[in-house]
């Protein structure tokens, strides 16, 4: 239920805090106070279109925040959860609205989109007046009420499963024969390419393995070349090492003659004829070590170029040539098993399409029983609401061919208002006055069953009076205890029933400006407002009374 509904800078409220109970609760005022006000800023909560139009002169920016109290099991809170918002509490959702038209959406403090908010609004609120009476609106909806009036919601559920599995295995039978016929022409084209790709073979990483082969072989012959230079100037016949080898010798023999005059020189050429030793062996180590097959590296060559080719040929990267490769296979294999594996998936499909029309026959011939029902249930209720001349057809027209996820019924709400007419579309036949008793005893007869959990009623006892608009407030008072009804209304009939009766008032605010406030009334203010309902500007003693006679009948 609406548990409390707060306003901030709307049109002419500056601030309003409201609390609200089970049960049936009436707002009545004088035409002008701000009832609608009170409703375009509970539709704005709900996720009706912004304006900013609506932002109260001089303010900047206005906010309406309203509070719900559901179930956890709720519809609602599902929604949410499956939107990645936390559902713990109350439900909480806050709209701010900007005079520049800009406005923001928070659910339970979280940033959402107008379009959840709108969602999860409709399965929380009901908003109907003499022409915003969505329930008859939709199609859609007709069917909706008479799977709710008939507790077929499941069957209905069963029959939209069936229908999806359905038309997924269709269309996985239709994507496989469009495959098999396109293999088919394909056929001669695909059998070679899977030969050529068959003695290729590629395999994954391949090409970066023989690329990385490749250099390291090219540079390992650039860098033989140079150190098999070094090793000729080392080795070779222009050798230094000998030369010094033969010098050093000389020198030994000679530091007898003069003791201590060539010993660092001899010390020094001894290090250097080492070094150039050792030069000589590691440029021979590197010699053999750099060492490979010419073969080797053609051979790898051919392979990485192979490869290029296949790709460059198939319009792919080579790293995806094994990929491309396996799913030629499996196209030769569907071609090969096309037909066999097409017979299994038409069986498939048959299975489910009948499957699917079986529940869906069984659903329909549910729904034919339940329309008369509802029929009768709204009927029951017309002769009290002025409409005992008039008729309520539920139509059902079936037709297998053109079966979808809600069935294969067409649902359509007829009414005829004077016996000889023709029946036809209830918004095109009744009036607004008759089309929102239509609505209450529809909802009637529908009780806790596809309906939100608060009801909003927009003055729908406009242009009736006496019995007519005591019966509305009957039927208002029977609804309100399987749900929480809010009524804008002007018949003190309807006032007289509630439980909860607000004022709605539009005063100066001390300054220029006029604002609108709603306050709750005790019994002797309720009996006032009832009897300026029933005798207008000029309250006499009278209306007085009968505004007394019509509470107590009602406590």
């Amino acid at each position: 239920m609406l548990a409390h509904l707060s306003i901030r800078d709307i049109v002419l409220i500056e601030r309003l805090d409201l609390g609200f109970e089970r049960g049936l609760s009436v707002l009545t005022g004088e035409t002008g106070a701000g009832k609608s006000i009170l409703l375009d800023s509970l539709s704005l909560a709900l996720g009706a279109r912004g304006d900013g139009g609506l932002v109260r002169q001089g303010a900047t920016g206005g906010q309406v925040t309203a509070v719900f109290d559901v179930p956890m099991d709720h519809p609602a809170r599902l929604l949410l959860r499956e939107n990645g918002l936390d559902d713990d509490g109350d439900l909480i959702f806050r709209r701010t609205q900007s005079a520049d038209g800009r406005t923001r959406v928070f659910i339970n403090d979280q940033p959402a989109s107008v379009a959840l908010m709108r969602q999860a609004g409709q399965l929380l609120v009901e908003i109907h007046g003499q022409h915003d009476d969505r329930a008859l609106v939709e199609p859609d909806a007709h069917r909706n009420l008479l799977d709710a009036f008939g507790s077929l919601q499941s069957m209905a559920a069963d029959v939209g499963r069936l229908y999806a599995h359905w038309r997924k295995s269709a269309k996985r039978a239709a994507e496989h024969r469009a495959r098999v016929e396109e293999a088919a022409r394909e056929a001669d084209y695909l059998r070679a390419s899977v030969d050529e790709l068959e003695i290729l073979t590629p395999v994954d990483g391949e090409e970066d393995e023989l690329a990385e082969q490749r250099a390291r072989m090219m540079k390992a012959e650039k860098i033989a070349a140079d150190v098999n230079e070094a090793n000729d100037i080392l080795s070779g016949h222009t050798s230094p090492v000998p030369i010094l080898s033969s010098l050093l010798r000389k020198l030994e023999r000679k530091t007898a003659e003069v003791p201590g005059l060539l010993d660092d020189i001899i010390v020094a050429m001894d290090g250097a004829v080492n070094l150039l030793s050792d030069a000589q062996m590691a440029t021979e180590a590197a010699i053999r070590n750099a060492e490979f097959d010419p073969r080797e590296l053609e051979s790898c060559e051919e392979r990485l170029f192979a490869l290029r080719a296949a790709a460059r040929k198939y319009s792919v990267p080579v790293s995806e040539l094994p990929a491309l490769a396996a799913r030629m296979v499996a196209e030769l294999a569907d071609l090969d098993a096309g037909e066999e594996k097409m017979a299994e998936l038409d069986d498939v499909v048959a299975e489910a399409k009948s499957r699917y029309i079986s529940a869906a026959q069984a659903l329909s011939e549910r729904r034919h029983l339940t329309a008369d029902a509802l029929a009768g249930a709204v009927m029951a209720e017309l002769p009290a609401l002025k409409l005992e001349r008039a008729e309520f057809l539920v139509q059902v027209e079936s037709n297998v061919e053109q079966g979808g996820a809600d069935g294969i019924d067409h649902v359509a709400f007829h009414v005829r208002t004077n016996p000889g007419t023709r029946a036809g579309p209830i918004l095109k036949v009744a009036s607004g006055g008759e089309l929102s008793r239509f609505l209450l005893a529809l909802k009637v007869a529908l009780a806790d069953r596809g309906s939100a959990p608060t009801l909003v009623f927009d003055e729908i006892d406009t242009g009736v009076g006496g019995a007519v608009a005591d019966a509305i407030g009957q039927r208002l008072k029977r609804l309100s205890g399987n749900v929480q009804v809010l009524s804008v209304t002007h018949a003190p009939q309807v006032a007289a029933r509630a439980s909860t009766h607000l004022l709605i008032a539009k005063a100066m605010d001390g300054g220029e400006s006029l604002t609108t406030s709603v306050s709750l009334m005790d019994q002797d203010a309720r009996q006032e407002e009832i009897a300026r309902m029933l005798a207008g500007a000029s309250i006499t003693d009278e209306a007085r009374a009968a505004a007394g006679r019509l509470l107590s009948e009602n406590l």
